[in-house]
Formats: C-alpha cells, sequence, structure tokens
C-alpha cells in the first residue's frame, strides 16, 4: 500500500527527532504528505482549585512553545511538512481527531523500551483506539 499522509506523533524529546527523520524517509519514498502532531497535557482539566495561578496563559504559551519546536524539526527534515498540530488532552482523542481531518494513513509514533512504558504506555491506548495503519519505533 503507497501511503498518501504520514502524521508522526511526537513528545518534543530528543527521541523526536529519530522519528521524524524516519517518517520523513519514508514520505519522500511513497510521496507521501507529512505532518507532525505534539499532544501535550490539558493542564485546565487537572486543576484542583489548590493554586492561583492563569492555567489559559500558560496552557498558551505552552502550545505556542511546542509549535516552535515543532516547526525547528520540520526544518530539519529533509522533506516538506504540511502541517504541525498541537493538541491537548488525550492522545487517542486527539489523534484519531487528526486522522479524520487530515485523511492520514498512517501513524508514526515510539515508543520506550524501559521499565515506566511497560506500566504507562501511551502506545497501547493509540493501539487500541486509531483507525489506521501504524509504524511503531522502537526507542532506548
Amino acid at each position: 500500500m503507497a501511503y498518501k499522509h504520514i502524521l508522526v506523533a511526537i513528545d518534543l524529546s530528543e527521541d523526536s527527532f529519530v522519528l521524524v527523520n524516519k517518517a520523513a524517509a519514508l514520505a519522500k519514498a511513497v510521496d507521501a504528505k507529512l505532518s507532525l502532531i505534539h499532544i501535550d497535557v490539558n493542564y485546565a482539566e487537572l486543576y484542583t482549585g489548590l493554586i492561583d495561578i492563569n492555567l489559559s496563559d500558560a496552557q498558551h504559551r505552552m502550545a505556542d512553545e511546542a509549535q516552535h519546536h515543532l516547526k525547528a524539526l520540520a526544518n530539519k527534515a529533509g522533506y516538506p511538512v504540511s502541517h504541525t498540530l498541537v493538541g491537548s488532552g488525550d492522545l487517542a482523542d486527539e489523534i484519531c481527531q487528526a486522522i479524520d481531518d487530515l485523511d492520514i494513513e498512517l501513524i508514526v509514533c515510539g515508543h520506550h523500551q524501559d521499565f515506566w512504558s511497560k506500566i504507562l504506555s501511551s502506545a497501547k491506548q493509540l493501539i487500541n483506539r486509531t483507525p489506521v495503519d501504524m509504524l511503531m519505533v522502537p526507542l532506548k
């Protein structure tokens, strides 16, 4: 199958460049569009009322910073990036929405192979919810 649009889900860690490079090489080989997405925690939903800060402003600053990091990764990709998306909330919900909105056919994401990832894996929730093919890249 030749994919027409590939979405890379990244966490903005140092490993993100590995994922973008791998996805860019695949997109180039199949002449597909390439897009990047980062989903952040929605801190407003976690707010318990115990602290007095403006969560909306903080959320906007974090989204702007994430968008800046995505643009920098896109510039280093060596392949045109169609969209850089920043969302907040449930990872699977946001990615499924992007799949529908952008006609995504393949999701590329990383999976850390460490102790915590065995317990708290976001990859598992994606596997259970994503309606398209996935390329899971092991990250040490």
